[in-house]
């Protein structure tokens, strides 16, 4: 059986009931049985050929069970992959799925309900006195490296933009051409890594972290579980909800938190700090980089 804890309930009262159904259906369930992660993201038809029944086959032997028909038998494998219990490719099959069936609106639905808990979720789970610490321990820094990889580069980068409005001490990595392990060969005590990874996780992240500790540096991790590598190593560790019926970690709790994170560290900053912002925006205004709204 192919590694999974999709809807083992299903799957038990499949082999509970296996006596019981005639021998095409045991030619269906057998095929469900060593592949239960396709029958979220394939189609009846799908299944019934790979099965080599017929799709009526399916009907048959999910109401054998007890459902009312086949997508009642369908929903709880569906139900996993929306719940991440499934491979992230497999979310991407069950998507296409979703877009072929016409029921967009569900999906619309449960994208909009995880952002919210995301959020939710992520900020009961952090108080302010935590994010103050953390926040002062970055505008102490002599240099702030902010580490992420894919989907997180560019949450990585788009904190260091904000913060460099106003601040010159914050560095995105790995810089171009780079990797993070050359971009940190310098820090030392004097100096914060921001790390943000989630499952599955980086590799280099991990590595970042461990190295930068050995070296001294005080790390903020982001990251999905408090069991996570980094949040482990972390001296300020914060839990980002990412669950999502997407293929990949929704980033909508990871922006806030490090949004919030930003508008601590300006608070805790110096006026100067707050004045440069001014100024870095006057200064794109008589650039022209910013549109006159009252032409």
């Amino acid at each position: 059986m192919n590694d999974t804890n999709v809807s083992s309930e299903v799957l038990d009262r499949l082999s509970a009931e296996w006596d019981s159904l005639t021998p095409e259906a045991q030619k269906a369930a057998r095929y469900v049985l060593e592949n239960p992660r396709d029958v979220g993201v394939s189609t009846v038809r799908e299944i019934a050929e790979a099965a080599n029944v017929k799709p009526n086959t399916l009907v048959r032997m999910a109401r054998q069970i007890g459902f009312g028909g086949y997508e009642d038998f369908r929903a709880p494998f569906r139900e996993a992959i929306r719940n991440g219990a499934v491979a992230l490719q497999d979310r991407a099959r069950w998507l296409q799925e979703i877009r072929k069936s016409g029921d967009l609106g569900g999906l619309y639905a449960d994208m909009a309900e995880a952002a919210l808990r995301n959020v939710e979720e992520t900020f009961l789970g952090i108080d302010a006195e935590r994010m103050q610490a953390a926040a002062e321990a970055i505008w102490g820094a002599r240099s702030v490296f902010t580490l992420g990889v894919g989907v997180n580069n560019a949450n990585a980068r788009n904190f260091t933009y904000l913060a460099s409005t106003g601040m010159v001490q914050f560095h995105a990595i790995p810089r171009a051409g780079s990797v993070a392990l050359d971009d940190l060969a310098w820090a030392d005590g004097r100096d914060v890594l921001i790390a943000i990874t989630s499952k599955p996780y980086r590799a280099e992240v991990v590595e970042a972290v461990r190295l930068a500790k050995e070296q001294g540096v005080r790390v903020i991790a982001l990251s999905d579980s408090p069991a996570s590598p980094i949040v482990r190593q972390a001296d300020h560790g914060f839990v980002v909800a990412c669950d999502t019926p997407q293929f990949f970690p929704s980033s909508v709790a990871t922006i806030a938190v490090l949004e919030t994170l930003l508008s601590f560290v300006i608070a805790t900053a110096s006026d100067e700090v707050a004045e440069r912002v001014e100024t870095f925006h006057a200064r794109r205004r008589r650039l022209g980089l910013y549109l006159d709204e009252g032409g």
